[in-house]
């Protein structure tokens, strides 16, 4: 699987070949259990899920932001627990925007593994498509207890990162532009419903994830997602591009859309807003 997105046809088709696995990751952020349920009541035949909150994430502290990265070799065990192999493609899908499908892209690429696409237009498309519905529960491949005596899949990770230190030292030495994938409401500051600071990280520019989608919630072409990022960016993309949402996961939707239109290379500040602004010493911008 050499692609960033598939289609329901092709994932259709692919799955009627061994080597694929296929991760549902529907999830609410209001409602942490809605995932699990959606994926009992229905999902693609063979897909394992996995939670957000507690498999993709951390722990959380209340300083490293409301969905940290997990160290990469406990990722990688828990990929491995689930049958992941350095051969294996990856299809990963949500209920439709991507928003959490590409969150866990990004984390198999940051893993090193490069064989993973995200199904364009999720649960949606696949139904849309005539997409074949699976009931109940499916349990990974190994434990992970025994992934973790297994081969280690970490390898180079192809998707750099920073922290919020470089992002703080870039606002006295400007080396890379911040791109806030959130509302305009939140980036403003005027309507924060989630953290408890509203505003943006001084000279961030704001692009909200759901501007890379078309009207039937699929992506929008390459070249029209060219066109945008670099009408909004411009000469900026030579310097170097870091994205950042609220916690780390319309983020990725971004730095995808940026991939998908051959405008490669950005990275990912994973502790995003909510990180940013549990540091009273950090700055915080309230314009528009």
């Amino acid at each position: 699987m050499n692609t960033l997105l598939i289609q329901a046809d092709e994932l259709r088709e692919r799955l009627a070949r061994p080597g694929c696995l296929v991760f549902d990751v529907r999830h609410d952020l209001a409602d942490h259990q809605a995932g699990r349920r959606a994926y009992e009541a229905g999902h693609i035949p063979g897909a394992l899920h996995l939670d957000p909150e507690t498999q993709l994430s951390a722990p959380r502290t209340g300083r490293n932001g409301r969905h940290p990265l997990p160290e990469r070799g406990e990722f990688a065990a828990l990929m491995r627990s689930q049958g992941l192999t350095a051969r294996t493609d990856v299809a990963v899908y949500d209920g439709g925007n991507g928003m959490f499908a590409a969150r866990l892209w990004w984390m198999l690429r940051w893993l090193g593994h490069e064989a993973v696409a995200v199904l364009d237009g999720g649960w949606a498309a696949w139904l849309a498509a005539g997409g074949e519905s699976q009931a109940g529960w499916r349990d990974p491949a190994l434990s992970e207890a025994q992934a973790i005596q297994g081969t280690a899949l970490a390898g180079k990770p192809s998707m750099p990162q920073v922290d919020a230190r470089a992002v703080l030292a870039n606002l006295d030495e400007p080396r890379f532009t911040v791109l806030d994938a959130r509302a305009p409401d939140r980036y403003s500051g005027e309507a924060e419903t989630i953290d408890p600071v509203g505003g943006h990280i001084p000279g961030a520019l704001n692009r909200p994830f759901q501007d890379n989608l078309d009207f039937d919630g699929r992506f929008k072409s390459a070249a029209r997602l060219r066109a945008e990022f670099e009408a909004l960016l411009g000469d900026r993309l030579d310097h170097g591009v870091v994205h950042q949402c609220g916690s780390g996961i319309t983020a990725c939707h971004n730095l995808l859309a940026m991939e998908l239109a051959g405008l490669r290379g950005s990275a990912l500040y994973p502790g995003s807003w909510s990180e940013w602004c549990s540091d009273p010493a950090h700055p915080v911008a309230r314009d528009a």
